[in-house]
């Protein structure tokens, strides 16, 4: 069981960038994703989630109207589009999953770096 990212890169402010996570060994129907994000000496935070439905969606207030969260079942990919990033989005992105009726991540990526330049 594992997930993959890919996407990341290096963009001006202002920019735009699409990230992806493909699940393989679960079927990622079941499970609620959400995608983190870490900047240099900072904690890990929750960016933005999507229930297992797909129906429930959370952003942190930072990036509503400029990030948006999606999901594929059908090829088990979950997405991040990234518009108007602003030098603060920079770090390394995680997508993450759990059984919808946990309160903690249990599987997580490897991360992929986001360059914001100003």
């Amino acid at each position: 069981v594992q997930l993959v990212e890919s996407g990341g890169g290096s963009v001006q402010a202002g920019g735009s960038l699409r990230l992806s996570c493909h699940a393989s060994g679960l079927p990622f129907s079941s499970r609620d994703m959400g995608w983190f994000r870490q900047a240099p000496g900072r904690e890990r935070e929750l960016v933005t989630a999507v229930s297992w439905s797909g129906l429930s969606k959370f952003y942190i207030n930072s990036v509503k109207g400029r990030f948006t969260i999606s999901r594929d079942t059908n090829t088990n990919t979950g997405y991040l589009q990234m518009n108007n990033l602003k030098p603060e989005g920079a770090g390394c992105y995680y997508c993450a999953a759990k059984p919808y009726a946990a309160s903690k991540y249990d599987l997580w990526g490897q991360g992929t770096q986001v360059l914001v330049a100003s």
